[in-house]
């Protein structure tokens, strides 16, 4: 039995010097070649996984910006003015909207969407503070102390903002009018090479008018709205 053994591992051949040799530089170069075309095709990926989460990010802000938009309450500074709250322009817009948030109680707020400054570069903020009337004579920003920061869109990607009316013609700003625009516009572009991304959005608001001209008895005249429209033209 130990003889026969013997015999039969004389006879097994394992690898020469040589052949182990050759089968390690084989490897190398496979190793090398799977190197060379992950160097090259890594970066690739890199680029197209940031462009997905940079557009998911851009979209969930627009959807947070649109909701608030289209919330936008019909709400006059004081009881002597007629004309809604809001201040649109085409890198910001000032609305009151119903109050929302863990905290927040019944009541309305003063909410800015617009561009502001951080470490140098520009940043879209929304910006919040509790409403109350504001005194004829004296500018929004002279009454109105903002607060509560939220970032919603960073460098390099800039908004602005254009509105239109149930003529559907936009306009770049909206500034005094009788009632509310009917949409705005949000359109993001890249701030180096001024390119509008698809995720570009438009938001209905779903109030323009009082509600006391739903009312029978409600003082709202096609006139009034007219001169309204009129106004707005000339902004």
């Amino acid at each position: 039995m130990t003889q026969a053994r013997t015999d039969r591992r004389a006879h097994e051949r394992g690898f020469t010097l040589i052949e182990t040799i050759v089968a390690l530089v084989l490897m190398g170069l496979l190793l090398s070649a799977l190197a060379s075309i992950t160097a090259q095709w890594l970066p690739s990926w890199n680029r197209g996984l940031d462009r997905i989460q940079r557009s998911e990010l851009i979209g969930i802000a627009l959807e947070r910006m649109g909701a608030d938009l289209a919330a936008a309450e019909f709400v006059a500074p004081n009881r002597d003015t007629r004309r809604p709250l809001f201040d649109g322009s085409e890198l910001s817009v000032t609305f009151v909207r119903t109050s929302v948030g863990p905290n927040a109680g019944p009541g309305l707020d003063v909410v800015r969407l617009g561009e502001s400054r951080d470490r140098g570069e520009f940043v879209t903020v929304r910006t919040q503070t509790r409403f109350t009337p504001l005194a004829d004579g004296l500018s929004l920003t002279e009454q109105v102390h903002l607060g509560s920061p939220v970032v919603l869109l960073r460098a390099p990607y800039r908004l602005s903002f254009a509105y239109a009316g149930p003529d559907r013609i936009w306009k770049g700003a909206w500034k005094g009018a009788d009632k509310l625009p009917a949409m705005i516009r949000l359109t993001v572009r890249d701030a180096a090479s001024q390119r509008v991304l698809s995720v570009s959005t438009i938001a209905p608001v779903h109030v323009q008018i009082p509600g006391d001209c739903t009312k029978p008895d409600g003082n709202c005249s096609d006139k009034r709205n007219s001169e309204g429209a009129t106004d707005q033209g000339k902004t």
